[in-house]
């Protein structure tokens, strides 16, 4: 299908499709926690791109690093550990939300994990004692992956954007366990501290092993380029963004 603005977004694989378990995705949101944590999943594990997001609309951005340029959604994918994850550098507007998380979901079903989680933190006041990792599932990820986790539910609120698509698309799809880890976020750009306690719930409740020791070495070599993200969200035309409420 398409718009006015051209095809509706879509991932196009480079190697046709991958044998994963689990997909994580993180974008380009608040405190850049749930970004730096699947990219920094990619680089640690080295893992391998299979695809990006061909997207029409604004904002137009073409991400590059020591002058070569990179698709700025991607698709990475560690068959051994059957892992893929997909890192979002490109801002989504509200206006995008749905055709975006249309995509993941396509992508979803053509991968064929067993679940689907983001990683994403928030901006909520908060003292030290909720430096924690916090849930936002659906009924089946809750039973597969929370039962015996310690990890504890986000209190009440609403969530926003292409995160609220793809879990409103999970919750009556059993072929879709949808969860998100989210985590209170500070407004430095990128909060290793919130993408380290994201990574570790993902880990904790599901069969991957990262180490989470060099992440904030990481984190340091990409500042300067998730601040310029970090600055673009902010001069962002505000009702084109989305807005996270999620309460504790």
């Amino acid at each position: 299908m398409t718009t006015a603005s051209g095809p509706e977004p879509r991932f196009e694989l480079t190697d046709g499709t991958a044998d994963i378990d689990t997909l994580v995705v993180g974008f380009t949101e608040y405190g850049l926690a749930g970004l730096t944590a699947v990219d920094y999943l990619s680089d640690q594990l080295s893992m391998t791109q299979a695809g990006h997001l061909v997207a029409s609309g604004p904002p137009f951005i073409t991400p590059f690093e020591a002058g070569v340029p990179r698709h700025h959604t991607r698709l990475y994918v560690d068959e051994a550990r059957s892992l893929g994850v997909v890192v979002g550098e490109r801002i989504v507007p509200v206006d995008s939300a749905e055709t975006v998380a249309d995509a993941v979901g396509a992508l979803y079903d053509a991968l064929g994990p067993e679940s689907l989680t983001v990683l994403s933190g928030v901006p909520v006041a908060h003292g030290p004692e909720d430096h924690v990792p916090f849930y936002i599932a659906t009924e089946d990820y809750r039973d597969r992956y929370l039962a015996d986790s310690d990890i504890r539910p986000m209190g009440n609120g609403f969530l926003d954007g292409v995160t609220a698509e793809l879990v409103a698309d999970g919750i009556g799809d059993d072929e879709r366990p949808v969860g998100v880890f989210t985590t209170p976020a500070h407004p430095q750009a990128p909060d290793a501290a919130a993408a380290i306690r994201l990574l570790r719930a993902l880990t904790e409740t599901h069969d991957i092993d990262v180490d989470t020791g060099p992440l904030e070495t990481f984190a340091a070599t990409v500042e300067a380029q998730y601040r310029a993200l970090a600055e673009r969200i902010e001069s962002t035309d505000e009702r084109a963004m989305p807005d996270d409420r999620m309460y504790m």
